[in-house]
């Protein structure tokens, strides 16, 4: 096998040494239309086939993905197409009449229409949508009548094939998106395709428990590749009771629960101690736009706004899929922290090979992505904001989500006791991680660390105050515990709110820790 490309190695060459081609510009908001022109209409039918290739741009400069055959469990390796799904790819014939489905007549939906209003460009705000915010009526007949094309999942997979490829521009040829029924689903197939019973799973040491994960030491910006190295340098079959671990989960941007941020540089290496000893890389996402603003301190003025789509794109830490110039990186993306939970309905980024055997997995469990969201979000995301509008709405969220953190970080310097409590700002994501120094406990060495951390927590509890304990998000509960940490969310509280929960987990520590009220 060739041996991959580094991830600095990422830069175009010609293809022979008197062939060469012309490399295409990023694909922006701006250039989709024209795109989709050229293409023609889209006839997306409900069932419809379809995957990415259909929607990206061609790509003969970019390598293919490393295959991962090797990797697979022998799950994933007899898992079949499905016989009746293959008809679908018939639908697309002109004039073809279907007598082969199994679908019932949209006649017999007991659903005429739903309205749902939604916020215009620019007018995100609760109140500006109440006055100035747009009802979609979304008719049984829509398609029917030529006024919506949102009928099936050609149309969502077209949306997020043209998303990624604007925001990551993965470095390799033969990438693709699939729908999936949120993320949490989507690492359950991706777990089951490369998983054999007693494998270990690599992650960020504070990791809840379920799987047999085997955790790496993390530092102010999440997963430190020094030590990801060491531990499988030095892996021990005998020892561990398993073979050399391959798969790694990892949450790059704001990390839960520690709401850590890997940086530019401590993503390439993490890729580059993945390309060393052949792991693939599970990037679940879920924060990802919620990159705020940097943290400035109290009362100082706040930093400048990007002022386009290209300044917001460029001011986001370039994701792994962005890096992955082998096809090793398994991208989890949803919309639950940046539209609504529970819409069930997410997509993964991945080789085309991953992706195939994704759907494989999906025709006998999820089937795909939840209907009624995907017409929902295709009328959103697409008819309504196009990628622009869409981005223009994660700025606003950018901009909302970083008042909240500043509001909560001032909270905690008029609140907490800085002799024992210590916290960095948090870059990105919805967590605050707070370390308390159980070494300045009166009783320190006499209780245990546990004991300590349950004192805080039972007195902020009785104090009027929920925060979680770092031990709860701990893979094993049998070690001891050598930290003490509480981790704070300022996703959903009211301002006002937020400091006085702050004010009374402040009052908790100084009573535990004997500390002046």
């Amino acid at each position: 096998m060739t041996p991959p490309a580094t991830v600095e190695d990422v830069a175009v060459h010609g293809l022979t040494d008197t062939i060469g081609v012309t490399i295409p510009n990023p694909l922006t908001c701006e250039d989709v239309p024209n795109r989709r022109a050229k293409a023609g209409k889209l006839n997306g039918g409900v069932a419809a086939a379809t995957n990415s290739e259909f929607f990206k741009a061609p790509a003969p400069h970019k390598p293919l993905a490393i295959r991962l055959d090797h990797r697979m469990s022998q799950e994933a390796k007899l898992r079949k197409s499905t016989v009746l799904k293959s008809l679908a790819k018939h639908m697309a014939t002109p004039g073809m009449i279907s007598l082969g489905g199994g679908l019932p007549s949209s006649e017999y939906f007991p659903f005429e229409s739903m309205d749902i209003k939604v916020p215009a460009v620019g007018k995100f705000l609760e109140e500006e949508t109440k006055t100035t915010g747009k009802t979609m009526h979304l008719g049984k007949h829509d398609v029917k009548e030529g006024k919506s094309c949102a009928s099936g999942s050609a149309q969502m997979v077209r949306w997020v094939t043209e998303h990624t490829e604007i925001v990551h521009n993965p470095p390799y040829r033969d990438w693709a998106c699939t729908l999936s029924a949120g993320s949490t689903s989507s690492l359950e197939m991706v777990y089951r395709m490369f998983l054999e019973k007693g494998d270990f799973v690599i992650s960020e040491e504070p990791r809840t428990a379920g799987l047999q994960f085997v955790g790496v030491k993390m530092d102010s910006e999440g997963m430190i590749a020094e030590a990801l190295d060491e531990l499988l340098e030095n892996w021990d079959v005998a020892t561990r009771g398993a073979r050399k671990p391959f798969l790694l989960y990892t949450v790059p941007t704001g990390q839960n629960p520690t709401g850590s941020t890997q940086g530019r540089e401590r993503r390439q290496q993490i890729y580059k101690v993945a390309q060393k000893h052949d792991l693939i890389l599970i990037e679940d996402e879920p924060y990802y736009f919620l990159q705020m603003q940097p943290y400035t301190g109290p009362g100082a003025e706040p930093a400048p706004l990007p002022k386009n789509h290209d300044e917001f794109l460029k001011s986001l830490v370039p994701s792994l899929l962005s890096m992955d110039v082998d096809g090793r990186v398994i991208r989890l993306d949803s919309f639950s922290k940046v539209l609504a939970p529970g819409s069930r309905c997410g997509w993964v980024v991945a080789s085309a090979q991953v992706c195939e055997r994704l759907q494989r997995h999906g025709e006998v469990s999820t089937q795909h992505a939840a209907g009624f969201s995907q017409v929902i979000l295709h009328r959103l995301l697409d008819e309504e904001w196009g990628h622009g509008g869409y981005l223009d709405w994660l700025v606003n969220l950018r901009v909302q989500y970083t008042t909240r953190r500043d509001a909560l970080m001032k909270a905690c310097d008029d609140h907490l006791p800085k002799e024992v409590a210590t916290w960095t700002p948090p870059a990105a994501g919805m967590f605050h991680w707070i370390n308390l120094d159980v070494s300045k406990h009166p009783e320190f060495g006499k209780k245990s660390v546990a004991e300590i951390e349950q004192a805080v927590f039972r007195t902020s509890v009785a104090s009027g105050v929920l925060v979680t304990p770092g031990s709860y998000f701990m893979a094993d509960q049998e070690n001891e515990l050598e930290k003490v940490f509480f981790r704070a969310t300022f996703a959903a509280a009211e301002f006002d709110t937020m400091s006085e929960a702050i004010r009374r987990f402040g009052l908790a520590i100084r009573k535990v820790f004997g500390l002046p009220q």
